[in-house]
């Protein structure tokens, strides 16, 4: 099966086409009003701009808005085979707040810029203004839990306006990380002729998490099942995810020793700038299409695919095959295209020293091994063993030195107060700290030199950090997080779900609590 056609026949990589025009375009950006870009924004228009979401070539119109919620469908391109609208299942749609939407109108012209570098990357043209209903949006495209982190953007964070309207390019955003890695559909087009791969099958693996033995061995599956000509793109997401995930620097670290492992010729890697809903079943669909663009012709699917796990009365976002069944309802509209490769778990099987499907084996005569990620997560934090047999040492040195043992983490314990009593304490809690082993160096800070960004700076360096202060503690406890944080003289309300302590003339009393707390989780060497 040959690279497939993009989604829509026609692949749109707008800084190719407008390159004739872009001197124009950049001198008549000069002139405009400048939108700035979110992060998500960016992460949407990225693709955009590099034919990723073809057949887009802007942000959704409110008639294309209201059928991708409705239908999975947009209303200006059709499906020549069917004569349906063709088939687009997430929502990319402009949002800005009503203040900013009041100042434009149907016909305008503004400058879409990264608010990283503030370098200027399209114009667009206002098509549409609107307000979307967003509850129903919640409910279709991402079942309307409000606990769905897709859910809790939309209404928490999102513009309640949004624009629509067509894309001319002025440039691609500009990354300074893994610049080599992070191809173009057109670039991973013109990859897979020159490797030769152009007439053959090749497999793309999504991920958003960093990988392991086992799923070096599920891809080689993947590739030997759908014939002797199959290949392997990891192509993993590094725009945004789950919040939680492991950041994408330690992650694609861990994917260039991965790919050492396979055998050559077999795999290659490509960096997807996604921002990810987490929306299970439509999101697998826009997933595989996305896939199609960048010219792959088969896309494993897993159990749970998109889904951000579980809501806070423990009940799934998702069914574990929902991916799979909403695949196979539209199967004949993709499969001349791009064939979905399901999932296959593999298990380690210790007394063979070797990996195998789970399905091809009975689990009750024959031993087998896991390793949770909740497990993963715990060896790290107390520094025990992680078997070979799971991970690949190199793997494991690169999670350990971004994710380093209790023992070798930093803390911070915020003092809230400035009087006489509170800095007593906080001389005393540094000289017991400062007596344990470890290396950790134990820094104090007032109220006059104690931001966010300092504090936490000090904490991911490793360092013990006891902070003096009078103003709120919420910025200091969002840079560092609840796990890493003790707060002093405070109620349980105003302690932001870390763990508190309340100061009394009894300091020595405090001093054994606080130093006890920290042994306990494993702070102290």
């Amino acid at each position: 099966m040959p690279i497939p056609t993009p989604h829509g026949e026609v692949l749109q990589d707008l800084v190719i086409r407008d390159a004739p025009i872009r001197e124009k375009l950049a001198q008549e950006a000069q002139s405009l009003p400048v939108l700035k870009l979110t992060d998500r924004q960016l992460c949407d228009l990225e693709l955009i701009l590099n034919g990723g979401f073809s057949p887009l070539n802007g942000f959704l119109n409110e008639d294309d808005y209201t059928s991708v919620v409705e239908e999975m469908r947009l209303t200006s391109i059709k499906d020549e085979k069917t004569g349906k609208g063709l088939l687009w299942p997430i929502p990319i749609t402009f949002d800005v707040n009503a203040e900013t939407a009041q100042k434009l109108a149907v016909g305008s012209r503004v400058v879409l810029q990264d608010s990283r570098d503030e370098k200027n990357l399209a114009i667009l043209t206002v098509q549409s203004i609107y307000q979307p209903n967003k509850q129903n949006e919640a409910a279709k495209v991402f079942r309307g839990d409000p606990e769905h982190p897709a859910v809790k953007y939309l209404i928490e964070t999102a513009g309640d306006v949004y624009i629509g309207g067509s894309i001319q390019a002025l440039a691609y955003p500009t990354h300074y990380d893994y610049v080599d890695l992070r191809k173009t559909p057109s670039e991973l087009r013109e990859e897979f002729a020159r490797l030769g791969w152009d007439l053959q099958k090749i497999v793309a693996f999504q991920t958003r998490n960093p990988m392991h033995r086992a799923h070096r061995e599920l891809t080689v599956r993947a590739a030997e099942d759908i014939g002797a000509d199959g290949h392997i793109l990891v192509h993993p997401v590094v725009g945004l995810t789950k919040p939680g995930d492991i950041d994408h620097h330690t992650r694609v670290k861990v994917y260039q020793q991965i790919l050492k492992k396979y055998p050559e010729g077999l795999a290659t890697i490509s960096l997807l700038p996604l921002a990810m809903r987490m929306g299970g079943d439509r999101e697998a669909l826009w997933h595989a299409l996305i896939r199609m663009n960048y010219g792959v012709d088969h896309f494993i699917v897993g159990r749970d695919h998109a889904g951000p796990g579980k809501n806070s009365q423990g009940v799934d976002f998702y069914g574990p095959y929902d991916a799979q069944e909403l695949l196979a309802q539209v199967e004949d509209e993709i499969n001349h295209k791009i064939k979905i490769v399901p999932f296959r778990m593999v298990t380690y099987l210790p007394e063979e020293d070797r990996y195998a499907p789970i399905d091809t084996i009975d689990v009750t005569k024959v031993k087998t091994a896991n390793i949770s990620g909740t497990e993963l997560r715990q060896r790290l934090r107390d520094g025990s063993e992680i078997p070979a047999w799971f991970s690949y040492p190199e793997v494991v040195q690169i999670l350990r030195e971004s994710y380093p043992p209790r023992y070798s983490q930093g803390f911070a314990v915020v003092i809230k107060s400035t009087d006489k009593l509170g800095e007593f304490f906080s001389t005393a809690l540094q000289s017991i700290l400062n007596q344990h082993s470890g290396g950790r160096r134990v820094t104090k800070l007032d109220d006059s030199n104690s931001s966010s960004y300092l504090v936490n700076e000090f904490v991911k360096g490793g360092n013990g950090v006891i902070v003096l202060l009078n103003a709120d503690i919420a910025p200091i406890a969002a840079a560092v997080g609840k796990d890493n944080l003790i707060v002093v003289l405070a109620n349980p309300e105003d302690s932001n779900g870390a763990q508190h302590f309340v100061l009394s003339e009894d300091i020595v009393g405090t001093l054994a609590a606080v130093n006890a707390y920290l042994k306990e989780q494993g702070f102290h060497a």
